[in-house]
């Protein structure tokens, strides 16, 4: 019955997107088509194989969906300058997500819903292999309000061409919210009673939250009484997210599936320039979202994060050709608005994870999809390597400034560890308070990445373990940027996060993909994140150097250690952008 239903309502679709007139999304009036400047390679910080565009200001991405065995990848972009202005949707293809084509901008400021910014939002792939995009228009009086687009020629498997419904807006902000704090509608899914639900970020007096809406046919939405998640004093929730997770499984699932014994759901929102996510079980036929273990929305140390470092906006889709969830995210700059104005580009993605649930069930876990694979090349191996107090190792045979490293430390005699209380501590503060240059029991230990020869250059990822009075293990996970570079007008904020591993059973794992300015960390098989940027003052890549080091007065074992040199992804043009330029 829910079948036909969905049919039906599809149906309904259809007839109202190809019945009814709509407007251009690809206006004409900023920019002709996205320019693609010739490679700088005086560029020291542009990256080999992590998403950028060729040129100007990119941030949030939108819309990531697979279409006709298409990977299509979209995002905020500014086609005029290296900096925040007025935002259209970016837009690139891909068959295995290392390589991307380049595309023009999909959805421009056409009219009055987004005359003012295209801003973010999200893909469904309705019943037919329909793709349908709700997104964020600044209209006139900067009133942010929620849009419907669509292909105009779906048998276009680059979706190069976009309309909107002249339907738009679709929904406006619901009363005591202010006009500007309402943005960001999540991926839709459909319930059992064949109506179609999103959340769309915002807040009441401070209060942020994901406001649930409904729909019989994606065009007509309702608010329900009651957001379906909320917390206080957060301020306005951007770029929400929720899906199902599947236990015992690293599958993903599709948006639509509803929890179970076996399913839990993801409630992820941004706030405070981070990304924070709860687990719990979702309930359709009440609207309820009850998270496990009391856990909240609040921005404690002590609630869940996706990735601990230089991380926002994640969007994650169903990538139903390897049953799995990909999430990706912006990566800003921590330089200054001149240097993007000198570099021409500001801005990175993530390259992009699987995300699944851990077996605990308490957490999830992120890993690089595993095309990534095949950018590697001269692999170099290390097998049963002691590193005694202060040792520092050079890594050689890879390209220090372009890898994937990845890296296991066993330990032996913990009953030494030092003693702290980490019950309440806060992990960051820690990292910079015990940072690479402060010895403990065991630890510092872990890699020196993007360093000068000398060291006067180095971004350490590293780890410190401690115990507590009951004897039981804490591991701390840091990325000391304090030393990664000798420029004055750099943020070199360090970042940390505690692993929930068991030293005394588990080795302690790391890889760490290095691209230039970026290091994408993960720690103990994913469970923990940290993304930084980083700037040396060194512009020779050459001159880059990996170590593995041991600042501890315990010595730790390399049991394994591989190392990749990363080859450059090709990034590419579309035949039909090459014209018009």
């Amino acid at each position: 019955m829910n079948q036909l239903l969905s049919s039906f309502l599809t149906l309904c679709f259809l007839v109202l997107v190809f019945d009814t007139p709509t407007s251009n999304a690809t206006g004409r009036s900023m920019v002709d088509g996205i320019l693609l400047p010739s490679q700088k390679n005086e560029q020291p910080y542009r990256t080999g194989y992590h998403f950028q565009p060729p040129s100007n200001w990119m941030n949030d991405p939108n819309g990531p969906m697979l279409y006709q065995g298409v990977y299509h990848f979209f995002y905020q972009y500014n086609p005029l300058a290296p900096t925040f202005g007025t935002i259209v949707w970016g837009h690139a293809v891909s068959h295995d997500l290392v390589n991307w084509i380049h595309l023009d901008p999909a959805i421009y400021p056409t009219h009055e819903p987004d005359i003012s910014s295209c801003w973010s939002g999200s893909a469904t792939i309705l019943p037919g292999n329909l793709p349908a995009m709700i997104y964020t228009g600044s209209d006139s009086t900067s009133r942010q309000v929620q849009d419907l687009a669509w292909p105009k020629n779906r048998s276009d498997p680059f979706l190069r061409e976009w309309v909107k419904s002249t339907h738009n807006p679709i929904i406006t902000p619901p009363e005591g919210v202010k006009d500007d704090c309402f943005r960001d509608p999540s991926t839709a899914w459909l319930g059992p009673d064949g109506l179609w639900r999103i959340v769309v970020g915002g807040d009441r007096d401070n209060n942020g939250m994901a406001f649930l809406y409904q729909s019989p046919d994606f065009v007509t939405w309702t608010r329900y009484e009651n957001p379906l998640a909320a917390a206080d004093s957060t301020g306005t929730w951007e770029c929400p997210d929720f899906f199902p997770v599947q236990l015992n499984s690293t599958n993903g699932l599709d948006t639509s599936v509803v929890s179970s014994g076996s399913v839990l759901h993801v409630m992820k929102a941004g706030f405070e320039g981070r990304d924070w996510y709860t687990l719990g079980t979702y309930s359709p036929d009440r609207e309820n979202f009850l998270p496990q273990n009391g856990l909240s929305l609040s921005g404690s140390t002590l609630d869940l994060r996706y990735d601990y470092g230089n991380f926002y906006a994640s969007k994650s889709f169903f990538d139903e050709s390897k049953n799995r969830r990909v999430l990706w995210a912006w990566v800003p700059e921590k330089d200054s608005e001149e240097d993007d104005i000198e570099k021409g580009w500001a801005g990175l993605q993530t390259f992009p994870r699987a995300l699944w649930i851990d077996r605990s069930g308490k957490q999830l876990i992120q890993w690089p999809v595993e095309e990534i694979e095949t950018l590697r090349e001269n692999e170099v191996k290390l097998k049963n390597k002691r590193l005694k107090s202060g040792s520092v190792v050079e890594i050689e045979g890879v390209t220090a400034s372009q890898a994937d490293v990845t890296i296991s430390f066993k330990l032996e005699d913990l009953k030494e560890a030092e003693v702290v209380d980490t019950s309440l501590a806060d992990p960051q503060a820690l990292c910079t308070d015990k940072g690479a240059s402060s010895k403990g029991v065991f630890g510092p230990f872990g890699v020196l990445a993007m360093a000068s020869k000398d060291l006067k250059e180095q971004t350490a990822i590293f780890f410190r373990v401690f115990q507590n009075q009951n004897g039981r293990y804490s591991v701390l996970m840091c990325s000391d940027l304090s030393r990664s570079t000798i420029r004055s007008t750099i943020d070199k904020t360090s970042f940390g996060a505690f692993v929930d591993i068991d030293p005394r059973y588990d080795e302690i794992s790391l890889r760490n993909l290095i691209d230039h300015s970026i290091i994408e960390s993960f720690g103990a098989g994913g469970k923990t994140c940290i993304t930084s940027r980083v700037y040396p003052q060194f512009l020779n890549y050459e001159d880059a150097h990996l170590f593995a080091f041991n600042n501890g007065t315990q010595s730790v074992k390399i049991s394994q250690m591989s190392a990749w040199s990363m080859k450059n992804a090709e990034f590419t043009s579309d035949q039909t952008v090459k014209s018009a330029t």
